[in-house]
Parts: C-alpha cells; sequence; structure tokens
C-alpha cells in the first residue's frame, strides 16, 4: 500500500492475520504489524461507484480518496492502509476526557460511552437504535461534537444496543470549521473560498441553501459549528463566475425566480440534489405529506444483469430531497468529459445553443469508426420484430458506435435518409394503441402513456420497452426523432425531475378534484370516515375491475382526518409510479443504456419532448382559423384587443416559443395531422383552442386549462403589458413553480 500525498488511496487484500487483527477493532483502526507507523481501516463502497472510480472517506479525523479495486462493487467492504496522522495520535491521547469545548454540541440521548479492561486505544460507545430504522439504513448521532452516520447492522432492530468506535474529533482549536471540501477539481480549474455564517436554527449536521457567486448550493453545518459560527467552503471559480443568460427564457426565470424546488450544488461532493426554498432562502421540509410542499424523484438503482449486455436496476420514488445526481460524465478512458462547470454553462444558454452542446458531447462519447460500427439489416414486412432482434443483441458500447441500416432486398445507401425514416417507422408501430402498449392519455388524447395492462395485450412486452428506450436514448444520441409524445411525468421521470400532487390532474383530472375536494373536507372539520373509504383503489384489467392495495393491508385501514395525507400519498405514488413500475423500470433502463443522466440536466422536462419528437409546423394561419373565443372576447372575437395584440405576439415568436405556447395551453407541442380543426379535449370530442377573456384582478398571469385547450387572458392595459406576462407564464410551467 503506497501514500499518496494528494490523499488517494489504492485498496489491496491483505492477509488473513491483518483482517482478524482488524476486526477486532471494528469501526475503528489498528496499527499495521507488518508496517508499523501506518493504520488500517475498514471502508465500503458507496452507491453508483464503478470498479477504477475514486471516492471520499473518512479514516480517523482525515478525508481520504479511493480508488474502487476492479473487482469490487458498491456495499463491499474494503481494508485501506494509511500513515498514521500525527494530530490523530494526539487527539486520541486526550479522547478519554469529554470534549472541552463548551459551544459543542451534547452527545446524542441514546448514546453511551462504555468503559473496556484493557482498551488503551479510542473510546467505545453503545447507540441504541432510534425508532423505524431499519437493517441496513443509516442514522446519525452526535458524539463529541461530531455528526456521525451509523449503519444498523442487518440483524438488529429498533430499540437494540451497537458497538461503535468513532474517529477522534478535530482539533477544537479552530475557529472557523471548514465543510469537507468537494472532490479536487482538475489541474487548471482554480477555485474560491466563500466564508458565510451558519443561520439561526441551523444545527450541526443540518443542511442550508445559500447563494455563492449567483449559484445556489447546499452547504452541511459542520459539526464542530453551531447558529452563528462562521465557516468556509471552496467552490471552482469557472462556476461561481457570472454567466449572463443567453436565453430569454432564462432571463425571465432569473428576474422572477419563485419559492419551490431547486436544483442545487451540494459542495460535499458537487452533486445535483433538489431542495424546496422558502422566501428566506432557507431550506424548507416536511414531515409529512403536503399537496403544495412535497415532491419525489425517481430513484434508479443500476444492477448488473446476467447478461453482461443488459445490466437490471431498482425503480422507486424517493423524497425529492433524498434525490442526488452526478455531476460529472466519464469517457470511455476515465477521464472527466464534462464537469459540473461544463453543465453550469450550459444550462443558461439558449435552446439551439444547448442542444448543440449536449450533440457535440454526445460525439465525443461516440465510438469511433474504426473501432466497430452496426450494420443494421431489416426486412420491412418483419420490420419491429428484426428491429427488436438487432438492437437487443447490442451491448451498451454498441449503442453507441455508428448504425448503418439496409432494408433487405431494397436498393439503397445509408446517407441518413434511410435511418430517418427507420426511427419514425418503428416508433409510429410501437406507440400504435393497437399493440397495446401504449394509449392515449384520458385527459390529452395528443399524448401517449403507457398501458398498466401491456402484459396482457403484448407477449414480451417488457423486452418491448426496453427496445423502445434504447430506440428513443440512440434516436437522441443521433439526432433522430421518435413518433410519440409521452405524458409530462414521464419526460419528468427522464430528468429525475420532482413529481407534484399537480402532475396528477395532467393524466386524472376528476380523482384529482375528489382528492381536492377530500382535503377541503379536513379543513371544514367534516369527518371523512362517513365516505367509507380504505387504503386500495381499483384498476382495469381486460374490462374487469381488480382492487389493488396501496400499502400493505391497505383494505382493512380507513381513512380518516388524521391519516388522510398519507392515502394521498399513496394514492400519488400508485399512479406516478407503481401502477406501470416494471414498464417504466425498462424504458429508463433502455434509455440510460444509451444516455449518461448527467447530460440531460440542462434541459426541462418540455425542451425535452421538444429535442425527441422535434420542433412542430405550425401553421399560424390555421391555428387563427380555428380558435374560438369566450369570456370577455365572446362578442368581439378576434376584433377584441387583447386577441389582437395576442396573435401580433404570438406571430412574433420563433419557433421554439410557439411550441411552448402549445405545450402550456394543450399539454404537447404535437399539433393533429389535420391541423387544429381536429385539436382534442380530455373527452376524446373535438376541443378547438380557445381564448377566454377575463376581467382585470381575477388573476394576475395567463393560465391553461389543458383538459380542454383553453387558455384564460386577462385584458391587460397594454400590449407591452400582455408580453411580458405571457412569455412567463409559458416559461415558468416547466419549473413547477406556482405563479398566482
Amino acid at each position: 500500500m503506497s501514500f499518496i500525498k494528494k490523499g488517494l488511496f489504492n485498496s489491496k487484500k491483505n492477509s488473513k492475520k491483518k483482517k482478524q487483527s482488524f476486526e477486532k477493532k471494528q469501526s475503528g483502526s489498528s496499527v499495521d504489524d507488518e508496517n508499523p507507523g501506518q493504520s488500517v481501516f475498514r471502508v465500503t463502497v458507496p452507491d453508483n461507484v464503478n470498479p477504477g472510480e475514486e471516492f471520499q472517506v473518512y479514516a480517523g479525523s482525515r478525508i481520504v480518496r479511493v480508488r474502487c479495486p476492479p473487482d469490487s462493487r458498491p456495499g463491499q467492504s474494503l481494508q485501506i492502509t494509511v500513515p498514521i496522522d500525527p494530530d490523530a495520535l494526539e487527539n486520541d491521547s486526550k479522547s478519554s476526557a469529554p470534549p472541552s469545548n463548551p459551544s459543542l454540541p451534547p452527545d446524542s440521548p441514546n448514546v453511551r460511552r462504555i468503559s473496556e479492561a484493557g482498551n488503551t486505544g479510542s473510546a467505545a460507545y453503545m447507540v441504541t437504535i432510534p425508532e423505524g430504522v431499519r437493517g441496513g439504513q443509516q442514522f446519525p448521532v452526535t458524539i463529541q461534537g461530531q455528526q456521525l452516520m451509523v449503519t444498523c447492522p442487518q440483524n438488529a432492530r429498533p430499540g437494540m444496543s451497537v458497538r461503535i468506535v468513532p474517529p477522534p474529533p478535530p482539533n477544537n482549536e479552530l475557529q472557523s470549521p471548514e465543510v469537507p471540501s468537494p472532490p479536487p477539481p482538475p489541474k487548471d480549474e482554480s477555485t474560491q473560498l466563500f466564508e458565510v455564517e451558519v443561520p439561526n436554527g441551523v444545527l450541526p449536521g443540518q443542511p442550508f441553501a445559500l447563494l455563492a457567486g449567483g449559484i445556489r448550493v447546499l452547504v452541511t453545518c459542520p459539526a464542530n459549528a453551531s447558529q452563528g459560527s462562521r465557516i468556509r467552503f471552496k467552490l471552482p471559480l469557472a462556476i461561481t463566475q457570472k454567466r449572463e443568460p443567453t436565453s430569454e427564457l432564462q432571463q425571465l426565470r432569473l428576474k422572477y425566480d419563485k419559492d419551490g424546488w431547486q436544483r442545487t450544488i451540494r459542495i460535499s461532493d458537487m452533486k445535483f440534489q433538489w431542495v424546496r426554498v422558502d422566501d428566506k432562502g432557507e431550506v424548507e421540509n416536511t414531515s409529512r405529506f403536503h399537496m403544495v410542499k412535497s415532491a419525489y424523484v425517481r430513484k434508479l438503482d443500476f444492477r448488473p444483469g446476467d447478461d453482461p449486455r443488459i445490466r437490471t436496476g431498482v425503480l422507486s420514488l424517493v423524497p425529492a430531497t433524498e434525490a442526488v445526481m452526478d455531476s460529472k460524465i466519464k469517457s470511455a478512458d476515465n477521464r472527466d468529459l464534462v464537469t459540473y462547470s461544463d453543465i453550469a454553462n450550459a444550462q443558461v444558454k439558449a435552446f439551439d445553443e444547448k442542444s448543440e452542446w449536449f450533440y457535440n458531447t454526445c460525439n465525443q462519447l461516440c465510438v469511433e469508426w474504426n473501432e466497430g460500427h452496426m450494420r443494421m439489416n431489416v426486412r420491412r414486412q418483419f420490420l419491429l420484430g428484426d428491429s427488436v432482434d438487432a438492437v437487443m443483441s447490442l451491448s451498451r458500447k454498441d449503442l453507441r458506435k455508428l448504425w448503418r441500416f439496409e432494408f433487405i432486398g431494397e436498393m439503397g445507401i445509408d446517407a441518413g435518409g434511410l435511418a430517418r425514416e427507420w426511427f419514425q417507422l418503428v416508433s409510429e408501430e410501437i406507440f400504435d394503441p393497437d399493440m397495446g402498449l401504449w394509449q392515449s392519455s384520458a385527459t390529452n388524447q395528443m399524448c401517449m402513456e403507457i398501458n398498466p395492462a401491456s402484459e396482457f395485450y403484448c407477449e414480451d412486452h417488457l423486452v418491448y420497452y426496453r427496445f423502445l428506450g434504447r430506440v428513443m436514448g440512440k434516436g437522441l444520441f443521433d439526432r433522430q426523432l421518435v413518433a410519440g409524445h409521452m405524458v409530462g411525468y414521464i419526460y419528468k421521470h427522464m430528468l429525475g425531475w420532482p413529481v407534484t400532487f399537480g402532475d396528477l390532474e395532467q393524466i386524472d383530472e376528476e380523482l384529482y378534484n375528489n382528492l381536492k375536494q377530500l382535503e377541503t373536507m379536513v379543513k371544514n372539520g367534516d369527518d371523512i370516515e362517513l365516505l367509507m373509504l380504505d387504503f386500495t383503489t381499483t384498476k382495469e384489467v381486460m374490462d374487469n375491475k381488480e382492487e389493488v392495495e396501496l400499502v400493505e393491508n391497505g383494505a382493512d385501514i380507513e381513512v380518516t382526518n388524521d391519516n388522510y395525507p398519507e392515502y394521498l400519498e399513496a394514492l400519488l405514488k400508485y399512479r406516478m409510479l407503481d401502477r406501470v413500475k416494471p414498464q417504466l423500470n425498462e424504458l429508463l433502463l433502455g434509455f440510460f443504456d444509451v444516455i449518461p443522466e448527467p447530460l440531460l440536466t440542462v434541459f426541462d422536462f418540455q425542451e425535452l419532448e421538444l429535442l425527441m419528437c422535434g420542433l412542430p409546423e405550425i401553421d399560424m394561419e390555421d391555428w387563427k382559423a380555428n380558435t374560438e373565443y369566450s369570456g370577455e372576447c365572446d362578442e368581439d372575437g378576434i376584433d377584441h384587443e387583447i386577441c389582437q395584440w395576442f396573435w401580433d405576439i404570438v406571430s412574433d415568436f420563433d419557433q421554439e416559443m410557439k411550441a411552448r405556447l402549445l405545450q402550456f395551453v394543450t399539454g404537447t407541442s404535437g399539433v393533429p395531422a389535420r391541423g387544429f380543426s381536429v385539436l382534442q379535449g380530455n373527452d376524446g370530442n373535438v376541443r378547438k383552442f380557445t381564448i377566454h377573456g377575463l376581467t382585470p384582478g381575477i388573476c394576475l398571469y395567463p393560465r391553461a386549462h389543458t383538459c380542454f385547450n383553453r387558455i384564460d387572458l386577462p385584458v391587460y392595459e397594454t400590449k407591452d403589458e400582455l408580453f411580458e406576462r405571457l412569455k412567463l407564464a409559458i416559461t415558468m410551467v416547466s419549473t413547477g413553480f406556482d405563479i398566482e
């Protein structure tokens, strides 16, 4: 084991003798008998760390970097050897005394120090496992001023005690504690030092959000700091330098930033994390489900599959605050191809500039032609079957190779046209409702949603979802378009965006309104037990209705005024994920077989739809001719002043803004093949685009009703006011912020 001054350690297998000697110390450290002056530590490989990649761990009071061995996986324990830290030795000699700094927080109430005969090393403690913690989960404790995370043993349960040996506490002489620095940036990347004051009410180990150099970051209060203390941390200079937004939409977002869910940079490891920030800039947490404040993000844990070409994964919904995503992308030779700085710079670009940055990055990920390329030979009369066999036989590396297409029995050289035709035909066939994999959304006939009963209509249905995910990923990778517009929450799942209770309205308006009414009854003091509800719902399979339990033994749990938030939460999770979890799991796995997740963080869910399906060709005259008018505009129609201003503004919009307006009002950027005259509502009937005029004061901004393709337009006093409020409404809808 060699020590590198920069703090990088390579783990290795040690002798049985050393292993036994170490295990006597459990989570502490021991001196290597064969190498005096060195300490041995046992560490666990974190989630999402691949062989050959580096990760940070505590070794005593120091943070060191460890390279994961080729034969190790997340969750596996490693043994590392590091030189003894002189400061740690000094601390060890003092560890038997209580902390001398009175400002340090007291030990947690479930912590008890124990005396062990003959133990002259670090002090040992018994920690009681809190309620609600299961085997393998972590829980925080405070010992000697340090905030530590303890992993509950698999065979333990709440109320039991476990023995731990914490690392030595840090020196108490630091007046300005420093937050653990993120992984070292590239050598050519400078950093900027920030010093901030811990806000009131923030305890050691708790996170708080702040603006540093114009970037919202998430900082965890160090264990030896408290409210009012000044702490320091560093950020790469590349992301703190002011970047002027090149997109008018981004300028509006920055100008009218609202409270709500925001993606921040976690400075401890420079990963992206979602936080909800209140009007004071503080992180807002909710302990129970809240219709407005709660949100969930899909979590996809990748696992190796039986076939090395096809990996598996476990899909779940987690609270948005627990969802993190890498901010780096590695190249084939394991170098940093994209860093957090590149992503931060790309996020403020206009849509076409972001798209070009995305495609250029994909080009760098593409396998060189001389390293291999793929020829796809398919028969037109068996297009889907041949294509599934071909694509599903490929490895993830093959998916990033150049593809050339040939329709067997037809003359033609693929110079791009055959590839374009293949993506169009294959996606059209697989999105066809007659195939049983997808169905038109109940609230928007232009959008497709996963058929929960697909297994009864299509043999090997999950293979087709994995295939479609790969096709969509490859299409995005190669600048090709697919034919199907999906419901909005699927694009959010692809991006790792929060889904909220409001998203339920887009897929089941009736259920959404009923649940809102339920909350109103509770607020009015009505007893909802009289409704005879329980924690179940129904699903329809082949025209037969079946009962589904939302939680374990849900049929035996009545919905009451006390537990109705948990009922709403369970219903939301079921409709947003659980009822189509197997299908969505395969779709996402296939998609991420091609596209690295961090690469999508520069887009919002509306932009992703435009990127995958293309900007629509909009005939303005057809749009105007097939628009209806109501409310304040009922009598004058298109001749009303506000309507004339509206069409003047929309006519001057570029193609992207016109598409976003369609997304805002109809729920999708798609235009019916026969034009606006056959635009449908959620009931399947023709519902033409409608402008509904409102008297001033009813609402400040234009608002949309996607179920029947209507935009409510306040009668503003000036054209400029309409222009700014309309663009703001169109922009803010993709952020998830409420602008009322």
